[in-house]
């Protein structure tokens, strides 16, 4: 059972859990499925995320495990939510977990954004996989 306040989405991706690793935390490959900012695998690392008509949402790295875990707030003062990847190695590939939780379903931008997100991390994903799939260059 999952929270209610939480959206979970997984992938296999058949790539190593490195290169997974790099495109999430690769500002300038980031940018080409998700969103253009400053990612990077650091505990306290501040960044923001351009999300086109939603503005720059504020961010902070809070975990990091190298090739397996990458966990950040989200939208701090207006979501805050927290986004973790999880990625496990699968055969001679990846499955990559994403849990984006702490939506405030009581408010409501905190459900619009639960409906909205809920529909749309799956085409990230698939936007993930597309750019993983691009030759190396």
């Amino acid at each position: 059972m999952t929270e209610p306040d939480a959206i979970h989405c997984d992938q296999f991706l058949p790539h190593p859990p490195a290169t997974v690793w790099q495109a999430l935390t690769d500002p300038r490959l980031h940018a080409r499925w998700w969103a253009a900012g400053d990612v990077r695998a650091e505990v306290g690392h501040r960044f923001t995320l351009d999300m086109g008509s939603w503005g720059e949402q504020p961010c902070e790295v809070i975990a990091v495990e190298p090739e397996r875990l990458l966990s950040y707030r989200f939208a701090e003062a207006t979501l805050d939510t927290t986004i973790t990847w999880r990625l496990e190695p699968e055969g001679a590939g990846t499955r990559l977990f994403l849990e984006h939780a702490g939506f405030d379903l009581d408010s409501p931008m905190g459900k619009k954004a639960i409906e909205g997100m809920g529909r749309g991390w799956p085409s990230v994903l698939k936007r993930l996989a597309k750019v993983l799939a691009e030759p190396a260059g």
